[in-house]
């Protein structure tokens, strides 16, 4: 198994939350960093129907074994549950810790999240610091980020699985939809629109439904972590910017499966999309992980000209190319920001050229290696930015 960059809470230190999509392997980050902890497995139809039946059996067993820390995996099963776990970190500072693929059905059914009286942690596919050095690129793009599949012989078999149970199990058995047919039509849309601005009118056609319902639907996909909005950077600029947010899903080889888009061959046109989502990914994860208040936000004109990723407040701005041979057309965007944002501090390009390099204006050409490197290592993008 890989070493999760992610770094819980020590026992008994904090109370926490982790959330995470399904496969993303939240389970066994758990167990391996808490071998020794009271488990309480939501999973097992045993353990699901005691706790349902009775959720008190919590502070019960709780108390008569004087469990100090417990983990609670898939507690968005059981959202009462979350009123003993507040009782018992108030009244005998109980430590806990939190699992579950999605908040949805908690916030929606006005369950107690502890008014802050837990961390929130957020663990998302594998990164290419996790892998290591020799990750393959054309695999990551093809199959994704979920460590199951990643590693699998029948990668495709395993995503046509796990978008049946996305379907099956985070939205038919959590009640979320009374109808799948158009949002099953709605999630092969997005998958075609991955990384590009949301047109809600456009999707609402699309999939025959109302504007309001396309947005209640990017809503759900949101909230049970299988996607992410991208918001546009809006703040004191020349001259109009876009204000729509781009959508990416938080796995690409979902993208190709729900797209039906077959093998990606390097450097075709939907090599570049599946790249933008990777890198994406990748700085995703790293202010996840490294530096939870930085934002990750894009630019774009209204003419058209935009930057695929702007972090923090204007201080650094980076494209995605995936192209072995970077030309003066790729560098517009990054061009035309710094006229409009001259106190942009550092412009990167990620690409597939093999070697890094600067350019006059100070515009850096990066491999997608060095990339990778360089973020993980701190060196691209300081913690705090």
């Amino acid at each position: 198994m890989y070493r999760r960059t992610l770094k819980l809470p020590k026992p008994q230190e904090e109370s926490f939350f982790l959330w995470g999509p399904r496969q993303v392997g939240k389970t066994h980050l758990l167990q391996t960093s808490f071998p020794n902890v009271p488990f309480v497995q939501l999973l097992k139809n045993e353990e699901f129907a005691a706790y349902q039946e009775s959720p008190q059996l919590l502070r019960q067993r709780v108390t008569s074994n004087n469990w100090d820390f417990v983990i609670i995996d898939e507690v968005q099963k059981i959202p009462q549950l979350l009123d003993e776990v507040h009782f018992l970190i108030e009244e005998r500072g109980t430590q806990f810790g939190l699992c579950g693929s999605s908040a949805r059905k908690v916030r929606r059914g006005h369950a107690n999240l502890l008014g802050g009286r837990a961390l929130r942690f957020e663990l998302l596919g594998l990164t290419s610091h996790e892998v290591g050095i020799g990750y393959d690129l054309e695999r990551l793009l093809n199959v994704g980020y979920l460590p199951k599949i990643y590693d699998s012989s029948k990668p495709q078999d395993l995503l046509r699985a796990y978008c049946a149970d996305y379907l099956a199990e985070e939205i038919r058995a959590e009640g979320l939809l009374r109808n799948l047919a158009p949002f099953q039509r709605f999630m092969t849309a997005v998958a075609l629109g991955d990384t590009e601005v949301l047109n809600f009118q456009s999707f609402a056609r699309d999939v025959g439904v109302s504007a309001p319902t396309v947005r209640s639907y990017f809503e759900i996909l949101s909230e049970t972590l299988l996607g992410r909005f991208l918001q546009p950077w809006t703040r004191r600029s020349k001259r109009r910017v876009l204000k729509k947010p781009k959508f990416y899903f938080a796995d690409v080889g979902v993208v190709n499966q729900l797209a039906r888009r077959g093998k990606i061959e390097p450097q075709s046109s939907l090599w570049g999309k599946c790249f933008e989502n990777w890198v994406c990914h990748e700085l995703h994860a790293w202010i996840s992980y490294k530096s939870p208040n930085t934002q990750l936000s894009f630019w774009q004109l209204s003419s058209g000209i935009e930057v695929d990723f702007v972090v923090g407040d204007m201080n650094i701005a980076l494209e995605s190319k995936a192209t072995k041979k970077i030309t003066s057309d790729h560098l517009k965007g990054l061009r035309q920001l710094a006229v409009e944002h001259p106190e942009i501090q550092k412009r990167y390009v990620v690409s597939c050229e093999e070697h890094s390099r600067t350019l006059d204006d100070g515009i850096e050409i990066l491999s997608h290696q060095d990339f990778t490197k360089r973020l993980w290592s701190g060196d691209l993008i300081p913690e705090g930015t």
